[in-house]
């Protein structure tokens, strides 16, 4: 999944395998780490800090439990030598802490507990349930939380437990699974919200309540959802508790059923047959569900898979003041790439959504929560035990830090009538921001199907037609011929410059979800440039392209094995193209194996190919995080990457 820079060729890819090369002055723009740094906070020897929640407390002290268990309270967290001080243990998995009328508050498996140090020695004296819920004891019925609103009830959320038969289907054994609940500071729960599978961040920000989903069965990628009560997100396993007292919502999994298909199928030997990725079918999409099912809640922000993360976490909103030219907006991380994306929201008649763009990568460990210390630095507290992340290590509480330089960003972007307004955090240069070839858009949306996963559908590029700049060359409007509401459009600027320096932007790639498209005046052609600097009539397609270095041609007869001058530049593409480099490494684990150990594996290179359109996790046991199928790989890239794999045996 990860490269080191002298691996990764000097190419930059559009998701759906469009290859574009990066300008010759681009290796010296800033990059991330120009501006943000990564600092470690440094623990005893021998603590494990498997990071299950954060909460910085008001006098700037670090509250920090662990799957383990313990909860810790760390005094001068942003010095030098911070100092922990263990204040609970005992405790069965947390996975959220908050700090609230001198008490933390945590998610345990089964519970909500209030601790308290009673008398003052810095230790907790007294454990108080709360609310507890029931379990049944399977692995994967994490809970997690809590978050609390402005008047002091809580919100906890929890996992979906696994068939057994069906071991990859989602399955709710017991109230309140696959639910957001809410509790009061009395310990009266309300059921709140269904439909989820994995919610492991949640965030209650301006009056809101926010959680981030992770790609499964019933989840074609990973999401951010503004939660309402009665709210269903779409995983149907909790649907089996709508007929209790007090549910917000009586959609039944019958009903549900009726309109998605659950593929419960049998082979000859009357066992379930696990879904499959169908290729060229009829498949319904979840706003198409939602014409049918308006409970279905559509999530605010889609991170599409492999790119903007593979397992999102907490989403945190940043404070005025700190990082800058961010205010206001969110952050969220990601568990599996280790990393943190960026989120911009708008409303638009009356519904939440907006873009997601990378923000901050290379912490040494899964991004499982985040808290802001009172210095303006970022608190990351992470953790990949059974789970599977990026970094070169297993557990991690780090700092980041912002150097107050400014970098060249996206810093807003809204839909318009026609397309999109995007905002610079710096002026931009105005030939380069006025020229068609600077931009790109492609289109596409998710299958809503019981698959693990989904591979993009209905993958279009839009014509960028034209291209406004504003007087003080912070704005640009562009306008856009193929404008598709529901789906995600992705914005390329990979030739926007700044206007003093000539820089290329640190992320020219966005992740629009356009839930809405706004009402308003569109864009003249008087007022708009057309110029296309390669002489193109439109930009369907970037004006680089280079399409003899990454053949797409699903017609081309496939070649038979050979590990003979394999082009390694080449493969890099196609790994980053496909978002192979998401999960593998090619030397080391990571979320799945290193190539080298599948190359000990012995297959043939027809074989890697049906094992990348058609994963058989069973074949991987030791690693928790499935492989979703790829069927949208040409076979042709899917031998050269094959043939590659088998040269490193």
């Amino acid at each position: 999944m990860k490269f080191n820079s002298n691996q990764i060729p000097v190419l930059f890819l559009l998701l759906m395998g469009i290859m574009v090369l990066q300008p010759a002055n681009a290796q010296e723009s800033p990059m991330e780490e120009d501006y943000f740094k990564i600092l470690r906070v440094k623990a005893p020897e021998g603590t494990l800090l498997e990071v299950g929640g954060l909460t910085v407390m008001p006098n700037g002290n670090l509250g920090v439990a662990t799957r383990r268990g313990e909860v810790y309270v760390v005094e001068n967290p942003t010095g030098p030598r911070p100092y922990f001080r263990k204040f609970a243990s005992g405790l069965h998995e947390i996975l959220g802490l908050v700090y609230r009328d001198g008490a933390f508050y945590c998610s345990q498996r089964g519970e909500l507990t209030k601790l308290e140090d009673l008398n003052q020695d810095g230790v907790a004296d007294h454990y108080e349930t709360i609310y507890n819920w029931p379990v049944s004891g399977h692995y994967h019925e994490y809970s997690y939380g809590p978050v609390v609103d402005e008047e002091g009830n809580f919100y906890v959320s929890g996992n979906v437990a696994f068939g057994n038969e069906e071991w990859w289907r989602g399955e709710s054994r017991v109230p309140y699974r696959g639910w957001i609940m809410k509790i009061s500071p009395q310990g009266k729960m309300e059921p709140w919200a269904t439909g989820m599978r994995s919610p492991a961040g949640l965030g209650f920000i301006d009056g809101r309540l926010f959680y981030t989903e992770n790609q499964g069965d019933y989840m074609a990628s990973g999401g951010l959802w503004h939660i309402k009560k009665g709210s269903f997100a779409g995983h149907p396993a909790g649907l089996r508790w709508t007929g209790l007292k007090d549910s917000p919502l009586d959609l039944s999994t019958e009903a549900f059923d009726a309109v998605v298909d659950p593929r419960k199928v049998k082979n000859e030997q009357g066992r379930y047959i696990k879904p499959e990725n169908v290729t060229n079918e009829d498949y319904l999409s979840l706003y198409q569900a939602k014409e049918k099912l308006p409970e279905i809640t559509l999530p605010a922000v889609w991170f599409p898979y492999g790119i903007h993360g593979i397992s999102t976490s907490e989403p945190i909103k940043i404070p005025e003041g700190y990082f800058g030219p961010f205010a206001g907006q969110l952050l969220v991380g990601d568990q599996g790439q280790s990393k943190i994306m960026r989120v911009i929201l708008e409303e638009v008649n009356g519904v939440l959504q907006g873009a997601a763009i990378d923000f901050k990568s290379n912490f040494r460990s899964g991004v499982l929560r985040m808290a802001w210390g009172h210095d303006g630095s970022l608190f990351v507290g992470e953790t990949n035990r059974g789970w599977g992340s990026a970094g070169d290590a297993n557990e991690g509480l780090e700092r980041l830090v912002w150097n107050g330089e400014l970098p060249f960003e996206m810093r807003n972007i809204k839909a318009m009538p026609d397309g999109f307004e995007i905002e610079f955090t710096q002026p931009v240069d105005k030939k380069s921001a006025e020229d068609l070839a600077s931009y790109s858009v492609q289109t596409f949306i998710y299958k809503y199907h019981p698959v693990y996963g989904s591979p993009p559908v209905a993958n279009k590029m839009a014509k960028v037609q034209g291209v406004q700049v504003s007087e003080d060359l912070m704005r640009v409007r562009i306008k856009i011929d193929g404008l598709t509401q529901y789906h995600i459009h992705h914005l390329q600027l990979d030739g926007i410059r700044e206007r003093d320096n000539f820089y290329s932007l640190v992320h020219p790639s966005a992740y629009y979800t356009l839930n809405e498209i706004p009402e308003g005046k569109m864009l003249a052609d008087k007022d708009m440039s057309t110029y296309h600097s390669s002489g193109q009539k439109d930009s369907t397609e970037p004006a680089s392209v280079s399409p003899q270095a990454v053949s797409s041609d699903e017609n081309e007869e496939a070649q038979p094995e050979s590990t003979d001058n394999i082009d390694e530049a080449l493969v890099s593409a196609l790994l980053s193209k496909h978002t192979c480099i998401a999960c593998h490494n090619k030397d080391s684990k990571q979320v799945g194996p290193a190539y080298r150990e599948v190359a000990k594996k012995n297959y043939k290179a027809e074989e890697i190919v049906a094992l990348i359109h058609t994963p058989k996790p069973e074949n991987w046991p030791e690693y928790a995080t499935p492989m979703p199928p790829m069927p949208h790989v040409p076979e042709t890239e899917a031998l050269k990457i094959a043939q590659w794999i088998n040269s490193l045996k």
